[in-house]
């Protein structure tokens, strides 16, 4: 059986069930660019243009439900981010961004979705300007294999071609022709309908964390030592997959030194003393090259980041584990930990959560149990 997200696709069911549906009726767009009114009008005609495009109707029926539900999804955070700006525009910055979080929040909690449809579909949403846009990025080509490595350029494509579509603009020509020579520009870099393939996992992580244009440069192997970052939400089992997998390595772990300082998760002040201390023991491992597992839920890229770059710095090799398994046996696994985490804090986190992705150290895993 096919994931669908709803198998009544009638607006009027949509949006008398789903608030984030609803939301839509009455968040305003700039007429510059949306003629034809505001979001919920303009998401139905975009959702009209998707299914009657031939290129909709050649896709395999999973395909097309991940492609319908991002274009449903991918104006939903226009209702937190739209304001007028300083010369009288109506604006909506950093919508697509924001969507990706809610669009993995709503099919994790909502509607449980497989991870890798629900992050097939969230890139769609966070990406879904890319083709129009690419050009005008700093660096067009890493930010296209960035985009790559997520998301499948094609599907990229017709739901950007569906979202111009669905508006009533002056330029909707160029916009088309946009996204033609976005497909041009995807062949010629080797990412159409593909991730773009290095010839190892360090020589990409590599590619985007240094200025380096050479997609084939492949680093020396002279790694000092091994780190491990673990990455998910309390109460997803990470301390259960280091006792299987890594039992014989040390553990930096912020929960360990939380709780030998006696700091409460809530205070900030204490956690930057947590942090600093864990750093120190990992500064320590690293100087005499030691292997080990950093273990704390790094759910945000800067997070991630900043780890990074210190074990980078050491010269050392970075895997990435995340883990998650479905949203009911999370919150009771949650629950029947010593130290369970509050309610009200999961759902922050969880509004919060970025997935690694591919780029972001030289080897990244994802532990899931569906």
């Amino acid at each position: 059986m096919t994931w669908t997200l709803s198998e009544n696709k009638s607006w009027a069911f949509l949006e008398k069930n789903y608030a984030w549906v609803a939301d839509m009726r009455g968040v305003e767009q700039d007429p510059s660019y949306h003629t034809e009114g505001d979001v919920a009008e303009h998401t139905q005609r975009v959702l009209e243009s998707l299914v009657s495009l031939p290129e909709y109707a050649e896709l395999t029926p999973l395909e097309q439900e991940i492609l319908w539900a991002a274009a449903l999804l991918h104006d939903v955070e226009k209702r937190s981010t739209t304001k007028v700006d300083t010369d009288g525009k109506i604006i909506s910055p950093g919508h697509a961004k924001r969507g990706e979080l809610t669009v993995r929040k709503l099919l994790f909690k909502q509607i449980p979705t497989p991870l890798a449809i629900r992050e097939s579909i969230a890139a769609l949403v966070r990406y879904h300007g890319l083709p129009l846009w690419i050009m005008e990025k700093p660096d067009p080509q890493k930010a296209l294999l960035l985009a790559s490595l997520r998301v499948d350029t094609y599907l990229l494509a017709i739901l950007a071609k569906a979202d111009v579509l669905g508006r009533e603009c002056s330029d909707a020509d160029e916009l088309l022709s946009r996204i033609e020579l976005f497909e041009l520009y995807c062949r010629e870099q080797l990412c159409w309908r593909q991730p773009r393939e290095f010839c190892s996992s360090e020589a990409r992580f590599n590619y985007f964390a240094s200025d380096s244009r050479d997609l084939n440069y492949q680093p020396y192997d002279d790694y000092k030592s091994r780190v491990t970052l673990l990455c998910g939400l309390p109460g997803m089992g990470k301390d259960r997959y280091l006792q299987y997998h890594y039992s014989a390595l040390p553990v930096v772990s912020l929960d360990d030194i939380r709780r030998q300082l006696k700091i409460k998760p809530d205070d900030k002040m204490g956690t930057g003393r947590v942090v600093q201390q864990a750093k120190e023991q990992a500064r320590m491992k690293l100087r005499v090259g030691e292997d080990f597992v950093w273990n704390a839920t790094n759910i945000t890229y800067q997070m991630r980041q900043q780890l990074i770059s210190l074990f980078v710095s050491y010269n050392a090799w970075v895997r990435i584990v995340y883990l998650e398994v479905p949203y009911d046996r999370w919150r009771v696994q949650n629950n029947n930990r010593e130290y369970a985490v509050p309610e009200k804090v999961l759902e922050r986190m969880l509004s919060k959560l970025e997935l690694p992705t591919p780029d972001e150290a030289h080897d990244v895993i994802y532990h899931t149990d569906y």
